[in-house]
């Protein structure tokens, strides 16, 4: 029976590449979520809409993208379209993460509009609110507290997702772990202390939707 011998201290010397790779994994994602908050917003307010010529093209979206893997898409953003249009791998990476978000969000901002009841959009109208001013000053700010911890799951998902970006080459932190562990000729140091940083990432994500969540909730 063959012990692994885990020696941490042949990874000093990379603190700061694991530092830098950090900060391309948060940027990477912060970029990814501003943008697919944008696009599910946009897309979940068109899936309720009652205009068929709009809501079917962004229906049509949402289930090709949550029915195909991340990683395939990604693939096909760089390999198939990047050629085409020279596109980048930072922004092939950043444009798969943003419409793979974006249609989870799209679907968790939809049905927070739909748990609004209905009569509030009505009595909204009938005092003579357009149904946008409806929509941004009654439907809104209601459905964005309901939707905030489905919204915290799904960026924190974001952050781990953006791991599969590195079959692009780009130096976040699985990439980063992979060629590190290649040259010390060890094969889980860099990976135990990636998933480390992943963590104490995450789990301070979601120390800090906790917190929005309780200032945003009504007082008893």
């Amino acid at each position: 029976m063959v012990i692994y011998h885990f020696d941490f201290g042949s990874q000093r010397e990379f603190i700061p590449v694991y530092l830098q790779a950090m900060k391309n994994t948060l940027l990477l994602s912060v970029v990814s979520v501003v943008l697919a908050t944008i696009v599910g917003i946009i897309a979940g307010l068109a899936r309720t809409s009652k205009r068929p010529f709009i809501a079917w093209p962004v229906a049509v979206y949402i289930e090709v993208i949550r029915g195909t893997p991340l990683l395939l898409q990604i693939m096909i953003f760089y390999f198939g379209i990047g050629p085409i249009i020279n596109l980048p791998a930072w922004t092939a990476a950043i444009l798969s993460l943003t419409l793979f978000a974006g249609a989870y969000v799209a679907e968790i901002v939809r049905a927070g509009i739909q748990s609004i009841n209905r009569g509030q959009t009505e009595a909204a109208l009938s005092l003579g609110l357009s149904h946008v001013q409806t929509m941004r000053f009654v439907i809104l700010p209601q459905a964005l507290r309901r939707i905030l911890p489905p919204l915290a799951g799904q960026f924190i998902s974001l952050i781990k997702d953006s791991s599969l970006v590195s079959v692009l080459a780009i130096s976040e932190l699985v990439y980063t772990a992979r060629k590190i562990n290649t040259r010390t000729l060890k094969s889980l140091e860099g990976y135990v202390i990636v998933g480390a940083i992943y963590f104490v990432m995450t789990f301070s994500l979601s120390r800090l939707a906790g917190y929005l969540e309780r200032r945003s909730s009504p007082s008893d």
